[in-house]
């Protein structure tokens, strides 16, 4: 009987097994007994190799894998190759690698039993004393804000009626120095709210600007804020950009800036930033993607609190969409809506298929069709070369048509080599061995999506700009091992959606993050993404 372990598909013989196969039990074996056991040792001592000899370009291992004295050899690989076939950087973690050790579990008292939790709502309790701010700094200025007019009678003030004084807040800013020089300085100001009295009587005030509350948002959006808008996108490139944790910026601002900001307050400013951004994102963005002719997609895993979700990208030519959710069909309708009538290329996902125009990424097919060439089953290495061949064949061909497009198309010339590879995928369908078998499958599953380029010489081969929009959020994820918190969950994917959208229109986010801040901070709408530069 076959024994198949968990994470170690094909293997027949498990470590159990293993430790109890010695001489004395060999030599207890019958011929046939020992040919049957020596079979599933070859096939084990194959499938171990084979996982062994895995790389970038066989399959799905990002480059960060390979050991240091790899990287020069790598490094030595054609032009070409290394461009179309380029590794992924940000695959997907299986579901089945989520370690049982990072799963919560519930707080135990020393006698085993669960510690209950305490009773009364979280936060400081009435009569305590509490904290505030202890760090005193210097105003640098001072900013009036009076009523422009009477909420009564409607009347317009000015400076010649009574006014007083009824409020008033600090805000720390970034701002250009005061002698014209580059850099940023840190300036503190006072933001001093009058009331004015009225002729008929009504004392009216001015106050604060505020934006709507909204119950999905735990932070507010008002000027009554003590770090002002570009301090808060400042303190946004640090954590999406930097990729510094909320401890390394209240660290950073303290050593270089002589801020003392709490970690609290850092992550409130980077939820408020997103929440800023959300209506730019939805409105423009996500109109954006869902009107392009071309648009690339891709998905890895993302760990909130040790629930296993997926990171969506979904990108174009000048917009970029980050959407952390589970990995479903309804996520690619969520994103791309029942209308979506252009050309989307992505992996072997199935709930990509749905779509009418759809293209597969081709270096995906090329790892793995490389790894089963370099494998030790024979039906595995000339299926291959099989498709290696092919598949070379076809983008020669798609360059050539670039360049000078022949007449009457593609399709035509290349449907024997086609039709032959076609043929060979069906032989294999009921191949033993489960990598051919999987190939052949994936490859009859989807085999339209293939060769679309031979019709459409000037769509692309790759996925590749997907790839490279999530490298960076990968390497992310990795440092922070996700997000605690929906809220910060949703808010990692508005910032990374704006961040990415503004650099992929050649301008600078974060002079736009902090007008979005201030202008909602106001209670007034977003401003519109800067257009595309004239470089992009």
């Amino acid at each position: 009987m076959d024994v198949h372990l968990p994470g170690t598909p094909g293997m027949h013989l498990s470590d159990h097994d293993l430790r109890q196969l010695d001489e004395a039990a060999l030599a207890n074996l019958t011929p046939e007994q020992a040919t049957a056991l020596l079979s599933k040792a070859i096939e084990d001592l194959k499938s171990a190799r084979e996982r062994l000899a895995q790389n970038p370009t066989n399959s799905s291992r990002p480059p960060s894998t390979r050991a240091p004295w790899e990287q020069a050899e790598a490094q030595g690989r054609e032009p070409e190759e290394a461009s179309v076939v380029s590794a992924r950087s940000a695959e997907e973690v299986k579901p089945e690698a989520v370690s049982e050790s990072e799963q919560k579990e519930p707080a135990k008292s020393p006698e085993g039993k669960e510690a209950e939790k305490p009773a009364g709502r979280a936060g400081r309790r009435k009569g305590a004393p509490g904290h505030s701010r202890t760090q005193q700094l210097p105003v640098d200025a001072e900013q009036p804000h009076a009523p422009h007019g009477c909420v009564i009678r409607s009347r317009p003030l000015d400076e010649s009626h009574q006014s007083r004084p009824h409020n008033a807040h600090y805000v720390l800013d970034l701002v250009p120095p005061a002698d014209g020089g580059s850099g940023l300085v840190v300036r503190q100001t006072k933001h001093i709210y009058f009331e004015t009295l009225c002729p008929c009587g009504h004392w009216s005030r001015a106050l604060p600007g505020r934006c709507d509350e909204e119950a999905t948002w735990s932070v507010n959006l008002s000027e009554c804020h003590l770090a002002g808008p570009t301090l808060v996108a400042f303190i946004c490139a640090l954590t999406q950009r930097m990729r510094l944790s909320r401890a390394k910026v209240r660290e950073f601002l303290s050593d270089w800036l002589g801020l003392s900001l709490s970690t609290a307050l850092i992550n409130q400013c980077v939820h408020e930033a997103a929440r800023a951004v959300e209506p730019v994102v939805e409105q423009e963005i996500l109109t954006t993607v869902r009107n392009v002719e071309l648009a690339y997609a891709d998905e890895t895993s993302w760990k909130e609190h040790g629930k296993l979700l997926w990171l969506w990208v979904f990108t174009c030519a000048t917009a970029t969409l980050f959407i952390v959710g589970r990995r479903t069909r309804a996520m690619v309708q969520r994103v791309l809506g029942e209308g979506f009538s252009g050309w989307l290329i992505s992996d072997g996902y199935w709930a990509y298929r749905e779509l009418h125009q759809r293209l597969r990424c081709l270096p995906h097919i090329i790892r793995k069709a490389r790894a089963l060439e370099e494998g030790f089953d024979g039906e595995g290495r000339a299926l291959g070369r099989h498709v290696l061949d092919v598949i070379a064949t076809v983008m020669q061909a798609v360059y050539n048509a670039r360049g000078a497009p022949p007449q009457g198309g593609l399709r035509k010339p290349h449907a024997p080599m086609l039709q032959a590879l076609l043929e060979h995928c069906l032989r294999l369908a009921d191949c033993r061995h489960e990598k051919p078998r999987a190939l052949a499958c994936e490859l009859f599953n989807d085999w339209d999506t293939f060769w679309v380029v031979l019709d459409h010489p000037e769509l692309p081969l790759s996925s590749n700009e997907a790839e490279r929009a999530l490298r960076h959020w990968v390497i992310a994820r990795r440092i922070g091992m996700g997000t605690r918190t929906e809220q910060g969950t949703r808010a990692f994917a508005l910032l990374a959606s704006v961040i990415e959208t503004c650099r992929k229109r050649g301008v600078s986010p974060w002079p736009y993050l902090a007008e979005v801040i201030g202008q909602r901070r106001k209670g007034l709408p977003a401003p519109p993404m800067p257009a595309p530069t004239a470089a992009v």
